[in-house]
């Protein structure tokens, strides 16, 4: 893992990218080359665990028909419930996502006490949830429409599905977008994308040692 000069935070790179496009790959990469990643989904995923007080809130506002025989959430359920109703998608976001933050503020601050000099937070909505004043640089991972949906047919989701969950990300997408300070495309051979991400961290450590806040 890279260490940090002493003293000196990390440099801190906010990665959004819409599903398909590589967000993930790139963030391995990164990891590879000596990042702290903190997986925003994850976290959301561990706050709606079995005794978790946003697991309770969750119950309340959307009903106990949504829990499995032995507590847990039924994620697939939920996710169906709240995908093609904006209310409901809004009123989810409001109790996981402030569950959410005191983890990935943790998370931060712990990456950064463990001397790790670059910190990516993997994150689809980086910018609605409030983190992007926290970030020194963010990325936006894209590809072409037919890459991505093409990417979607090999984990299983074709046709009408995969339209609507391109669509019901544009949204955030757009909005990140007006904020990026780094455009990765990820269409093209791996190994070239490989090499654009390692540049594009190149020139970021190179910024950030020359501008530190």
């Amino acid at each position: 893992m890279t260490r940090s000069t002493a003293g000196r935070r990390a440099l801190r790179i906010g990665l959004v990218g819409p599903i398909g496009c590589g967000k993930s790959t790139v963030a391995a990469w990164l990891a590879d080359a000596g990042a702290a990643v903190i997986d925003a989904d994850s976290h959301a995923r561990a706050v709606l665990d079995i005794g978790e007080p946003a697991l309770d809130e969750v119950v309340v506002a959307f009903g106990d028909d949504l829990l499995l025989a032995d507590g847990s959430l039924d994620r697939a359920a939920l996710a169906t419930r709240v995908f093609d109703d904006p209310d409901a998608l809004a009123r989810l976001e409001a109790i996981v996502h402030p569950a959410v933050r005191p983890r990935i503020l943790a998370a931060l601050t712990a990456a950064e006490a463990d001397g790790c000099a670059i910190v990516v937070l993997e994150a689809i909505r980086l910018v609605d949830a409030g983190y992007r004043p926290l970030m020194d640089e963010v990325w936006l991972v894209t590809c072409k429409p037919e890459t991505q949906l093409a990417r979607l047919a090999l984990r299983g989701l074709e046709g009408a599905g995969a339209e609507r969950r391109v669509g019901a990300q544009r949204g955030l997408l757009d909005r990140a977008a007006t904020v990026a300070d780094r455009v990765v495309s990820t269409d093209g051979p791996r190994t070239d994308v490989r090499r654009t991400v390692l540049s594009a961290l190149e020139a970021a450590q190179a910024e950030f040692r020359a501008h530190p806040s």
